[in-house]
């Protein structure tokens, strides 16, 4: 399940009105509390996503993990067999500076370890065991190298932005050439404005307000927070919201991943004009969306 996060506002109102002084600190209703500012800059034109590649778009969460441990490289290199979209994971910072992919703060759930990721060396990482069903399988917890290695030119990464530095991320991005690959889900406002001072282009992600209930409240929302792509779950969204927010060049790709996921699920969110979704289910959606015509 994603968290409530923090975002970073740009207060056009208050900008295009001539006041001088915009408060650094804001409590958004149906928010968390809101910390920082961006400077406004004129309409806002979103950065582009990753050139599209199906008329829906499927973002495997964490990988395809019906039958693989999740966030691990056999979960993403099934979600590449699948012809998934997007293979979502979970970037970290261990102790000595390294990425991997790990949705929870420590090792005890995933691993034969106990122990927060930032306070653990890549190398004691990298002798844990991940749990599965198939112990001979002896997997690991990847990094974020070896993620990037895998999943080049075959399917592009949706960064779930846990804890980690943008510049480290975008370094490593720029290394392996897949600066255009990828997008970042933002879970904290020193994130996005971090990323935006490292990459200005690279497309970030924002949990949809529960408060922008119709059009209007949408319009506001991308307006004052500038995401390149929305967020949320499905059912926050409804026909009116997708519209106008497809009008403004800002795709809806949220979470349908439950323990209810299915069919119904799907043709709620295809009715209502989504054109992506996050699954625990990549594989079946990716079948159930040929049989509609829409891949």
């Amino acid at each position: 399940m994603k968290k409530t996060i923090l975002l970073v506002p740009v207060i056009v109102s208050q900008l295009l009105a001539g006041q001088s002084k915009v408060p650094g600190l804001f409590k958004t209703p149906g928010l968390s509390v809101v910390a920082g500012y961006a400077m406004y800059q004129g309409n806002y034109i979103p950065n582009p996503v990753p050139v599209p590649r199906h008329k829906f778009i499927v973002i495997a969460h964490r990988g395809d993990h019906v039958t693989n441990p999740e966030n691990t490289l056999a979960a993403y290199a099934q979600a590449i067999k699948d012809s998934a979209d997007y293979v979502e994971i979970d970037l970290r910072t261990t102790k000595d500076g390294r990425l991997i992919s790990l949705h929870n703060e420590s090792v005890d759930r995933m691993t034969n370890g106990k122990g927060l990721v930032k306070d653990m060396l890549l190398a004691d990482i990298k002798k844990l065991k991940i749990n599965s069903e198939n112990q001979g399988r002896n997997l690991t917890i990847p990094t974020f190298q070896e993620i990037l290695n895998l999943c080049k030119n075959k399917i592009y990464i949706y960064i779930d932005f846990k804890e980690a530095d943008p510049a480290a991320a975008y370094a490593l991005l720029k290394q392996y050439g897949m600066e255009k690959q990828v997008l970042v889900y933002i879970n904290k406002p020193e994130q996005f404005t971090q990323w935006r001072t490292v990459a200005p282009k690279m497309p970030l992600m924002l949990s949809l307000a529960d408060d922008a209930k119709d059009d209007i409240g949408i319009v506001k929302f991308i307006n004052q927070y500038h995401p390149d792509v929305l967020d949320g779950n499905f059912k926050q969204y409804n026909t009116e919201l997708v519209a106008a927010a497809n009008s403004l060049h800002v795709p809806a790709w949220p979470d349908g991943q439950s323990g209810s996921e299915g069919t119904a699920v799907w043709d709620e969110a295809i009715a209502k004009g989504l054109t992506g979704l996050q699954t625990d289910h990549p594989e079946a959606l990716i079948n159930y969306l040929k049989q509609k015509g829409l891949r």
